[in-house]
Protein backbone atom coordinates (compact mmCIF):
# COMPACT_ATOMS: atom_id res chain seq x y z
CA UNK A 1 0.00 0.00 0.00
CA UNK A 2 2.70 2.50 1.00
CA UNK A 3 4.87 1.51 -1.96
CA UNK A 4 2.05 2.41 -4.37
CA UNK A 5 1.56 5.81 -2.72
CA UNK A 6 5.28 6.55 -2.88
CA UNK A 7 5.38 5.53 -6.54
CA UNK A 8 2.41 7.80 -7.32
CA UNK A 9 4.05 10.73 -5.53
CA UNK A 10 7.30 10.10 -7.38
CA UNK A 11 5.51 10.12 -10.74
CA UNK A 12 3.73 13.38 -9.91
CA UNK A 13 7.03 15.00 -8.88
CA UNK A 14 8.73 13.86 -12.08
CA UNK A 15 5.88 15.23 -14.20
CA UNK A 16 5.83 18.50 -12.31
CA UNK A 17 9.58 18.96 -11.89
CA UNK A 18 9.47 22.49 -13.30
CA UNK A 19 6.86 23.52 -10.76
CA UNK A 20 8.81 21.87 -7.95
CA UNK A 21 12.04 23.61 -8.98
CA UNK A 22 10.27 26.97 -9.22
CA UNK A 23 8.75 26.53 -5.78
CA UNK A 24 12.12 25.44 -4.39
CA UNK A 25 13.72 28.56 -5.91
CA UNK A 26 11.07 30.78 -4.31
CA UNK A 27 11.53 29.01 -0.98
CA UNK A 28 15.30 29.57 -1.04
CA UNK A 29 14.81 33.26 -1.88
CA UNK A 30 12.27 33.62 0.95
CA UNK A 31 14.61 31.92 3.43
CA UNK A 32 17.47 34.19 2.34
CA UNK A 33 15.27 37.27 2.66
CA UNK A 34 14.07 36.46 6.17
CA UNK A 35 17.47 35.52 7.55
CA UNK A 36 19.24 38.47 5.90
CA UNK A 37 16.55 40.79 7.24
CA UNK A 38 17.12 39.60 10.81
CA UNK A 39 20.91 39.72 10.42
CA UNK A 40 21.10 43.27 9.07
CA UNK A 41 18.21 44.57 11.16
CA UNK A 42 20.33 44.06 14.29
CA UNK A 43 22.54 46.87 12.94
CA UNK A 44 19.64 49.11 11.86
CA UNK A 45 20.06 48.30 8.15
CA UNK A 46 17.03 47.78 5.92
CA UNK A 47 18.66 45.26 3.61
CA UNK A 48 15.80 45.47 1.12
CA UNK A 49 17.05 48.92 0.12
CA UNK A 50 20.45 47.55 -0.89
CA UNK A 51 20.03 43.96 -2.07
CA UNK A 52 18.59 42.28 -5.11
CA UNK A 53 17.08 38.81 -5.52
CA UNK A 54 20.45 37.19 -6.25
CA UNK A 55 21.81 38.36 -2.88
CA UNK A 56 18.94 36.60 -1.14
CA UNK A 57 19.28 33.49 -3.27
CA UNK A 58 22.89 32.88 -2.31
CA UNK A 59 22.46 33.81 1.39
CA UNK A 60 21.66 30.26 2.58
CA UNK A 61 24.75 28.97 0.79
CA UNK A 62 27.06 31.71 2.11
CA UNK A 63 26.28 30.75 5.70
CA UNK A 64 25.21 27.15 6.21
CA UNK A 65 23.85 28.04 9.64
CA UNK A 66 20.83 29.44 7.77
CA UNK A 67 20.10 25.99 6.35
CA UNK A 68 20.61 24.47 9.81
CA UNK A 69 18.19 26.90 11.46
CA UNK A 70 15.65 26.33 8.68
CA UNK A 71 15.90 22.56 9.08
CA UNK A 72 15.51 22.99 12.85
CA UNK A 73 12.22 24.84 12.27
CA UNK A 74 10.94 22.10 9.96
CA UNK A 75 12.12 19.39 12.38
CA UNK A 76 10.41 20.93 15.42
CA UNK A 77 7.15 21.36 13.54
CA UNK A 78 7.37 17.79 12.22
CA UNK A 79 7.89 16.47 15.75
CA UNK A 80 4.76 18.27 16.94
CA UNK A 81 2.80 17.00 13.95
CA UNK A 82 3.92 13.42 14.66
CA UNK A 83 3.01 13.83 18.34
CA UNK A 84 -0.41 15.12 17.27
CA UNK A 85 -0.94 12.10 14.99
CA UNK A 86 0.25 9.75 17.76
CA UNK A 87 -2.11 11.37 20.27
CA UNK A 88 -5.05 11.15 17.85
CA UNK A 89 -4.37 7.46 17.10
CA UNK A 90 -3.55 6.24 20.63
CA UNK A 91 -5.87 8.39 22.74
CA UNK A 92 -8.76 9.45 20.47
CA UNK A 93 -11.12 10.34 23.34
CA UNK A 94 -8.79 12.77 25.06
CA UNK A 95 -7.72 14.16 21.69
CA UNK A 96 -11.34 14.79 20.78
CA UNK A 97 -12.07 16.42 24.16
CA UNK A 98 -8.99 18.63 23.80
CA UNK A 99 -10.19 19.75 20.35
CA UNK A 100 -13.80 20.27 21.54
CA UNK A 101 -14.95 17.46 19.26
CA UNK A 102 -13.97 19.45 16.19
CA UNK A 103 -11.66 16.65 15.02
CA UNK A 104 -14.77 14.75 13.94
CA UNK A 105 -15.79 17.55 11.57
CA UNK A 106 -14.89 17.38 7.87
CA UNK A 107 -13.25 20.80 7.90
CA UNK A 108 -10.97 20.12 10.87
CA UNK A 109 -7.88 18.84 8.99
CA UNK A 110 -8.09 21.21 6.04
CA UNK A 111 -9.10 24.41 7.81
CA UNK A 112 -7.67 24.00 11.30
CA UNK A 113 -5.14 21.26 11.91
CA UNK A 114 -2.76 21.71 8.97
CA UNK A 115 -2.97 25.53 8.92
CA UNK A 116 -2.16 25.48 12.64
CA UNK A 117 0.98 23.47 11.96
CA UNK A 118 1.90 25.74 9.05
CA UNK A 119 1.59 28.77 11.36
CA UNK A 120 3.65 26.92 13.96
CA UNK A 121 6.37 26.33 11.37
CA UNK A 122 6.36 30.01 10.39
CA UNK A 123 6.52 30.95 14.09
CA UNK A 124 9.53 28.67 14.68
CA UNK A 125 11.11 29.92 11.47
CA UNK A 126 10.89 33.52 12.70
CA UNK A 127 12.26 32.58 16.11
CA UNK A 128 15.23 30.74 14.61
CA UNK A 129 15.84 33.62 12.16
CA UNK A 130 15.91 36.04 15.09
CA UNK A 131 18.31 33.77 17.00
CA UNK A 132 20.47 33.59 13.87
CA UNK A 133 20.46 37.39 13.59
CA UNK A 134 21.41 37.81 17.24
CA UNK A 135 24.20 35.22 17.12
CA UNK A 136 25.56 36.67 13.87
CA UNK A 137 25.50 40.16 15.39
CA UNK A 138 27.45 38.95 18.43
CA UNK A 139 29.94 37.15 16.20
CA UNK A 140 30.47 40.26 14.06
CA UNK A 141 30.94 42.51 17.09
CA UNK A 142 33.57 40.12 18.45
CA UNK A 143 35.45 39.76 15.17
CA UNK A 144 38.71 41.39 14.13
CA UNK A 145 38.72 44.77 12.44
CA UNK A 146 39.31 45.01 8.72
CA UNK A 147 40.54 47.91 6.62
CA UNK A 148 38.85 49.46 3.61
CA UNK A 149 41.44 51.18 1.46
CA UNK A 150 39.94 53.74 -0.90
CA UNK A 151 41.25 54.97 -4.24
CA UNK A 152 42.48 58.19 -2.65
CA UNK A 153 44.62 56.09 -0.22
CA UNK A 154 42.39 56.89 2.76
CA UNK A 155 41.70 53.99 5.13
CA UNK A 156 38.62 53.14 7.15
CA UNK A 157 38.78 50.47 9.88
CA UNK A 158 35.86 48.56 11.29
CA UNK A 159 34.11 45.23 11.52
CA UNK A 160 32.69 43.65 8.38
CA UNK A 161 28.94 43.17 8.67
CA UNK A 162 28.40 41.86 5.18
CA UNK A 163 27.95 42.92 1.61
CA UNK A 164 25.63 42.87 -1.31
CA UNK A 165 26.70 42.97 -4.90
CA UNK A 166 27.10 46.75 -4.77
CA UNK A 167 27.41 47.75 -1.08
CA UNK A 168 29.78 46.79 1.72
CA UNK A 169 28.55 47.29 5.30
CA UNK A 170 31.12 48.26 7.93
CA UNK A 171 30.61 48.67 11.68
CA UNK A 172 32.77 51.59 12.77
CA UNK A 173 32.37 51.77 16.55
CA UNK A 174 28.64 52.33 16.88
CA UNK A 175 28.20 53.72 13.38
CA UNK A 176 27.24 51.56 10.42
CA UNK A 177 28.68 52.60 7.08
CA UNK A 178 27.23 51.54 3.73
CA UNK A 179 30.15 51.82 1.29
CA UNK A 180 29.36 51.53 -2.42
CA UNK A 181 31.84 49.05 -3.86
CA UNK A 182 31.62 50.30 -7.42
CA UNK A 183 32.83 53.82 -6.79
CA UNK A 184 35.70 54.37 -4.42
CA UNK A 185 36.98 51.22 -2.73
CA UNK A 186 40.34 50.14 -4.02
CA UNK A 187 40.46 46.94 -1.97
CA UNK A 188 39.43 45.40 1.34
CA UNK A 189 42.21 44.28 3.65
CA UNK A 190 41.04 41.58 6.04
CA UNK A 191 44.27 41.13 8.04
CA UNK A 192 45.34 44.59 9.28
Amino acid sequence: MKEGIIKDIYEVVIREIQLVLSLFYLLIVAVGMVFNYFKYNKFGINIFQYADVFDFLIAPFEDFRIIGFTLLSVFLTSVFLLLDVFWKNKFPESYSRFNFGWDKKKWFNLWFRFPAFLLLMIFYFNITADIYGESTSDRIKGSEDIELIFMDKSVKKGKAIGKTREVFFLLDGKDVLAVPLSSNVKFIKTNP
